[in-house]
């Protein structure tokens, strides 16, 4: 029997599905890589030897792992390029065959690794593929021009790929960087190739749709999670020569503005920040961050809308927000209808109002006391699902 490493890469970033990075996402309490891991942990009598988990780099900290797993788990530090992650992966491998797999992959099977494991020598790599059940158009990116595509011999391939370790790695040192996967530069260095046939649930998560499909295939979403609260806080210096923002409402006649990288509209931010938090998401900092220059002079309703978005492809509902601004000057109380009005129709379209905003003096204290700043707080209250209250 063969002694194989399961190598397991974590490493990318996961943007397309927005927020936490997709591999660290829960599933049902587990991250999506550890569905993987586990399953391969528990094959040890079939010659999986090793888990080895690639992770982002700069992010290699320590992950939990059972104490009495026959099977370790070995952690190593991902690259720029998923072929430099999966270099890094296969030194750190100590097994003359290594299994590769995309940690956002977690419905794989065991019998699909089984198989793999038997079709892989020395010379010969296995990949699973499945046949290609839509119809497919290629688009001109320049024209428009719209053809179909004949789909008789095209299939599409999942992980894991199963290889001959040092095999792969000198493959991968000679053709890897432009290549999309490691079964296509194995090809290219001109060696064979098995195709097995692959497992419909193998698919990978990508999109938001993708991780509630995988929920809903692992229980998570016919079980109600009922309803969770989110705080938010945000806090913002007043300067000259800037308008003066607050929940899309322009406050006219205001000497001063808040200072941001947006358009720094404190209840806004305050308010996504709490959905967020609700919703077991990353805040508007880690989302849409200072550094990124797209997101200089942004519109934070706009900002706060896909936050909501985001927040409902996860499957949650707003039930309730509830927001207060402190501030000296100017005097909010004639704005904070329409900023609730602004701010209900976003969270509820055509719902009844879900928004309750209040506006204090902070009574000379502090920086927001002086007028030198704004400070705001938000409770929001999500629900899980479709349904009435």
């Amino acid at each position: 029997m063969n002694s194989f490493s399961f190598l397991i890469v974590a490493g990318g970033s996961g943007s397309r599905i927005g927020g936490e990075k997709k591999q660290f996402r829960l599933l049902e309490g587990r991250p999506l890589w550890r569905w993987s891991a586990d399953l391969a942990a528990s094959m040890g009598d079939d010659g999986i030897v090793e888990v080895v988990l690639v992770l982002p780099r700069g992010e290699v900290v320590s992950q939990a792992w059972p104490e009495e797993s026959v099977v370790p788990l070995r952690l190593a530090e991902g690259g720029s390029t998923r072929a430099e992650s999966v270099m890094n992966g296969l030194a750190a491998c100590s097994c003359d065959y290594v299994m590769v797999h995309d940690a956002a992959r977690p419905l794989v099977g065991g019998a699909l690794l089984r198989r793999l494991m038997a079709a892989t020598d020395e010379g010969v790599g296995a990949v699973p593929v499945l046949p290609i059940a839509d119809a497919l158009k290629r688009i001109d990116a320049g024209s428009g021009r719209i053809r179909a595509v004949d789909r008789e011999e095209l299939f599409a391939t999942q992980t894991p790929q199963s290889f001959c370790r040092t095999t792969l790695l000198s493959v991968l040192e000679r053709h890897g960087t432009s290549f999309r996967d490691e079964a296509e530069a194995w090809l290219a260095a001109g060696l064979e190739l098995r195709c097995l046939e692959g497992e419909r649930l193998n698919f990978k998560v990508t999109w938001p749709e993708d991780l509630q499909m995988a929920r809903a295939l692992k229980g998570g979403a016919a079980r109600p999670l009922g309803v969770r609260t989110g705080l938010g806080y945000d806090v913002h210096r007043l300067v000259p020569e800037r308008p003066l923002i607050l929940g899309g409402v322009r406050i006219e006649g205001s000497p001063l503005g808040l200072l941001g990288h947006s358009d720094a509209d404190l209840l806004a931010h305050t308010v996504s920040d709490a959905l967020l938090g609700a919703a077991g998401l990353p805040d508007i900092g880690n989302l849409f961050p200072a550094s990124d220059e797209a997101y200089r002079g942004a519109d934070s309703m706009e900002l706060l809308r896909c936050v909501v978005e985001r927040i409902r492809g996860e499957g949650w509902r707003v039930l309730w927000v509830d927001s207060v601004i402190q501030a000296q000057v100017p005097r909010l109380n004639a704005h904070l209808p329409e900023m609730r009005m602004r701010l209900s129709a976003l969270l509820n379209p055509g719902g009844p109002n879900c928004v309750n905003l209040k506006a204090k003096s902070a009574e000379g204290t502090g920086d927001p006391g002086l007028g030198r700043s704004m400070t705001c707080w938000a409770a929001a209250t999500l629900a899980y699902g479709e349904g009435t209250e």
